[in-house]
């Protein structure tokens, strides 16, 4: 699954991590989980750890030692709402004209 639409206009390293984050949904992922999904160097992913989080795009938690990263609620999109977007402009033309 990918992070909403109005959240992909961020750097690529940024959509990749949202998109990783939403993908594993409840689960939430490491750090080291997260740099092998989106395979940048620590940098790079750091950086867009830091931004992702002062928007408050990504939620931070920690317990026993260990740091597991979820994407916010506001970006993951609504599964309902997807199976609507997903329909195909031919579909949209025989309902607009009632085949």
């Amino acid at each position: 699954m990918r992070a909403k639409r109005e959240f992909r206009d961020r750097s690529d390293v940024e959509v990749a991590v949202l998109d990783a984050l939403v993908d594993r949904g409840e689960e939430g992922m490491t750090v080291f989980e997260v740099r092998a999904a989106v395979d940048v160097d620590i940098d790079s992913l750091e950086d867009a750890l830091a931004e992702l989080k002062s928007d408050s795009l990504i939620r931070v938690e920690s317990e026993g030692g260990e740091v597991t990263l979820y994407a916010a609620d506001r970006v993951v999109p609504d599964p309902e709402a997807n199976a609507e977007n997903d329909r195909s402009l031919l579909d949209a033309v025989r309902d607009r004209l009632g085949f």
